[in-house]
């Protein structure tokens, strides 16, 4: 796993949370509780803040990064995942900012200034330009992505779920991580 400082800002992970060997989370960086970050994954806070919320999981190849700070914006647009987030393969994040319980699907962009509220979802391959605002309890497909329809009840009970499920797995994945690593001290 390639964690690395940038201008003093170090990220900080939990002793729970998990990052694959092949993934890199740079800077000013925090990831909560049983956080997972999946192969090929990057987590870019070199310009501005990320935060991660507990039990989300970002998965392989995704990118994740902010907008920097300047006198004519000073607070740039950092990136915030609320938890329980499932963050599909080959997403794209950029300075937005992301509810509780949602799922970004596969090959989803999400643009600065975004706000996804709790309880969204969004179908792969979704385009989300800047400065939208996706309301709590739907579903979006498309580029630009587009209201389709109310989420119904089990929906909305799969996000817990899903995120709960990536938990397990990181577990069993870290349990992995430490049986080699005591394999090769000792051998």
């Amino acid at each position: 796993m390639a964690v690395e400082t940038f201008e003093h800002h170090h990220p900080v992970i939990p002793a729970t949370a998990w990052v694959h060997a092949s993934a890199q989370v740079i800077g000013e960086t925090t990831l909560g509780q049983d956080v997972s970050i999946w192969p090929g994954a990057v987590v870019r806070g070199d310009v501005n803040f990320i935060r991660i919320g507990d039990d989300s999981n970002i998965q392989d190849c995704s990118v994740l990064h902010t907008t920097h700070r300047r006198p004519e914006d000073p607070n740039g647009a950092p990136l915030i995942i609320g938890e329980r987030v499932t963050v599909g393969h080959g997403v794209m994040l950029h300075g937005c900012t992301i509810g509780n319980e949602c799922l970004i699907g596969m090959g989803s962009i999400v643009l600065d200034r975004v706000v996804i509220q709790d309880h969204v979802m969004m179908g792969a391959g979704s385009l989300v330009p800047p400065g939208k605002v996706l309301e709590s309890g739907y579903l979006y497909v498309g580029r630009p992505a587009q209201k389709v329809r109310a989420l119904t009840q089990a929906e909305i009970a799969h996000f817990a779920y899903s995120a709960q499920h990536y938990v397990k797995l990181m577990k069993k994945y870290r349990e992995r991580d430490a049986m080699v690593a005591r394999d090769t001290d000792h051998g």
